[in-house]
């Protein structure tokens, strides 16, 4: 098995940067999230290298939506990383995180109104997606007497080699403004009031192991940013979205480095602006590339159960990571006790939740399991505890963060006292 660098094997037992998964697993409980602080650094820094190498004038914005822990945030915030939120609780975590406002873009297809005020208050600029959108975001700052930046979010119409249901610049997919509708958009914003446009957005979708579909849609982006600067527009920033893979299977997919995605997508971007004549920032957005790898899952083995497969059944189900479940999503898994013995039977590992399609991973060749194993389940940072819920009346887990020597809590264990808190009891029970 190929492990990441920042996990390893001592003495038959994973580890995750200094520690030792199974006393992990014992000091906090399982299931829990362990992320490593040291290797969001790292990929963070080597994304940001490889682009800096073109051009210095890039900021990576976080796709807050991959892993919205406060902590994590934190983190890339002191790098100087900015954040790309979805919601106005993304907002507010990436301005508690000490993300300025100016480093960060509002996006998404469904804002209500509450949105785009505490966008307009707290001056982020938004990334519109429809005409119904920008005449809002206009009433709003208007009443409010203030003005806005904004850019629109540009459907590039290009079909990217990843799960349908996380390809986002599709010419069916319900994110963005379709190019041929786009130069009326931009038209429309400089006559609104107290909006003014200042950049670009497109994002094509996640998981992408070709860089040559990025290297297209920069291409797109730079043809519409010469009309769109021919109608007067004074673009501050393009941003190009994010959506490079990781390699959740390391024995078969071929994941593209960031060096090879900046080579795909610079030169198309710098040979663009030089040609317009504009010194735009460019702005992109990573999430499951700066977190993905970075966490792990443990989990103890509850029960195994031999019927017409060998089931091992986990304390960790699709509550806690629904991406096998919604994605057919591949997450390798390592019996973390006994990370060094062969594999020699063939499981499936399932979780406690009462749906057949709480499967975690399927027929996985393991060592033999026995109940109270702990089991890693590698490559959760992305999209795992993020998509969390509460289903069964199940309570979600603890996150952990370790650095060097050191490890804590970086969100505590939901209890069923925190399930029963938001209800409340009808008043004609009371009678």
């Amino acid at each position: 098995m190929k492990l990441p660098d920042h996990l390893s094997i001592r003495n038959g037992h994973l580890y995750i940067g200094q520690h030792d998964t199974v006393d992990l697993a014992e000091q906090y409980g399982t299931p829990c999230y362990v992320s490593d602080e040291e290797r969001i650094r790292q990929n963070f820094l080597r994304y940001n290298s490889a682009l800096r190498e073109y051009y210095n004038d890039v900021q990576l914005l976080y796709a807050a939506k991959a892993n919205g822990n406060l902590s994590v945030m934190r983190v890339l915030a002191k790098m100087g990383a900015g954040a790309d939120v979805f919601s106005s609780g993304e907002l507010h975590l990436a301005l508690l995180a000490g993300m300025p406002p100016e480093k960060l873009l509002f996006n998404g297809s469904s804002k209500t109104t509450e949105d785009l005020e505490l966008a307009v208050d707290k001056g982020v600029r938004v990334s519109l997606d429809s005409f119904d959108e920008l005449r809002q975001l206009s009433e709003v700052a208007k009443r409010k007497g203030k003005e806005v930046e904004v850019s629109f979010r540009i459907n590039p119409a290009l079909e990217v080699p990843t799960h349908p249901k996380i390809a986002t610049g599709l010419a069916t997919s319900k994110f963005g403004i379709p190019a041929g509708q786009i130069l009326d958009a931009y038209k429309a914003a400089m006559e609104a009031d107290n909006v003014t446009p200042v950049g670009m957005h497109c994002h094509i979708g996640s998981q992408i192991l070709d860089v040559a579909p990025f290297g297209k849609a920069a291409e797109v982006m730079v043809d519409l940013a010469g009309k769109i600067t021919d109608l007067g527009v004074r673009l501050a920033f393009i941003d190009i979205g994010g959506g490079l893979g990781i390699p959740y299977n390391r024995e078969t997919d071929k994941m593209p480095t960031p060096e090879e995605y900046a080579k795909a997508v610079m030169p198309v971007f710098l040979k663009g602006i030089e040609k317009l004549g504009i010194k735009a920032q460019l702005w992109v957005e990573p999430g499951r590339y700066l977190v993905g790898d970075s966490t792990i899952l443990l989990t103890k083995v509850n029960s195994v159960k031999k019927a017409h497969k060998n089931f091992v059944n986990v304390d960790a189900g699709f509550n806690l990571l629904i991406r096998p479940a919604m994605y057919d999503a591949y997450h390798e898994v390592v019996v973390a006790n006994r990370a060094d013995e062969a594999p020699v039977e063939t499981y499936t590992v399932t979780g406690p939740i009462c749906e057949t399609g709480d499967i975690l991973a399927a027929d996985r060749k393991l060592p033999v399991v026995a109940d109270s194993d702990i089991m890693a389940v590698l490559d959760a940072g992305a999209y795992g505890y993020s998509m969390a819920s509460q289903y069964n009346s199940r309570p979600r887990c603890m996150e952990v963060m370790v650095k060097g020597e050191k490890s804590a809590p970086m969100r505590r264990r939901e209890s069923i006292i925190d399930i029963i808190n938001t209800m409340q009891k009808l008043p004609w029970h009371e009678e």
